[in-house]
């Protein structure tokens, strides 16, 4: 089925571009909403969700570049975290198989957090993240300051 839209404006038509509507197209968009339409349901934004925020991949892509690192020396590394944050976002990465902690009964306790495999799989997706904003980062900012003169 082939749809041409024409709209009346001040006297004149104008004429869109032609929808063309596959039979099975409403099917696919329906499905498409039912994958990713609910936050909760939807792989994708469930996932980002979970290390999309302002320390997560900061953390995995630490324990990428140094295997095993205790506590006291991630807050050192990131310096800007707070204890609180840091235990929430370790605590969370774990929750989700990401980063295994690792508890020594000595006195005083001392714990490792290190990458699990489904951690350490995610990662060259992350790098290529990091590479696809440092490469782009540049011409972000330009047109921030761009968008933010004609605002």
């Amino acid at each position: 089925m082939i749809l041409t839209i024409t709209q009346e404006l001040t006297g004149a038509s104008l004429s869109y571009p032609q929808v063309i509507i596959v039979d099975n197209h409403p099917i696919i968009m329906e499905n498409m909403l039912e994958k990713y339409g609910n936050a909760d349901q939807c792989p994708v934004r469930n996932v980002l969700d979970r290390f999309g925020d302002k320390w997560s991949m900061l953390v995995l892509l630490l324990l990428a570049e140094c295997d095993t690192l205790r506590f006291n020396e991630i807050q050192r590394c990131i310096g800007t975290i707070s204890q609180k944050m840091l235990a929430t976002t370790l605590k969370s990465l774990e929750n989700d198989g990401l980063v295994k902690r690792k508890l020594f009964p000595q006195v005083p306790p001392r714990v490792d957090y290190s990458l699990t495999g489904r951690g350490q799989s995610l990662i060259p997706h992350l790098k290529g993240l990091v590479k696809w904003a440092d490469e782009h980062m540049k011409e972000i900012r330009k047109s921030r300051i761009k968008s933010e003169k004609v605002s």
